[in-house]
């Protein structure tokens, strides 16, 4: 039987409008310890982005979402004191509660075998 890892999860979404609580799926943030591997996808769907909330700036959002990404990668030359923590500790800052545009859904666990394949299987499930 192939080793399976423990591994942790969030989807990533756009609240346009956060007293309302609506918001889009955009993309997906997996963290597994024992391999190291702290990752994200996102995309915008436009359309539906423009249908659901058309007063929502996609610049600022996709500003966001790279912020997002570069911290994720450890990116230390982003400008972010966040990018330089360990991948654990970047994980639970990425994905802590907050109230702004670009918001996560709650952690959820699971075990893989690969967690680059998982992801993009999440992302498929939960995004597209």
């Amino acid at each position: 039987m192939p080793d399976r890892f423990l591994y942790e999860y969030a989807v990533l979404r756009i609240v346009p409008r956060v007293e309302r609580e609506e918001f889009l799926n955009v993309g997906v943030v997996l963290y597994c310890p024992s391999r190291g591997f702290l990752s994200c996808i996102s995309e915008i769907d436009v359309d539906r982005l423009s249908a659901f909330a058309r007063a929502t700036d996609l610049a600022e959002v996709e500003d966001y979402l790279h912020a997002f990404r570069q911290i994720c990668e450890g990116n230390r030359q982003c400008g972010s004191p966040i990018a330089a923590l360990p991948a654990a500790s970047r994980f639970r800052w990425l994905t802590a509660t907050r109230s702004t545009v670009l918001q996560t859904s709650k952690v959820h666990p699971g075990f893989c075998e690969n967690p680059q394949e998982t992801l993009n299987r999440l992302f498929v499930q939960q995004v597209k």
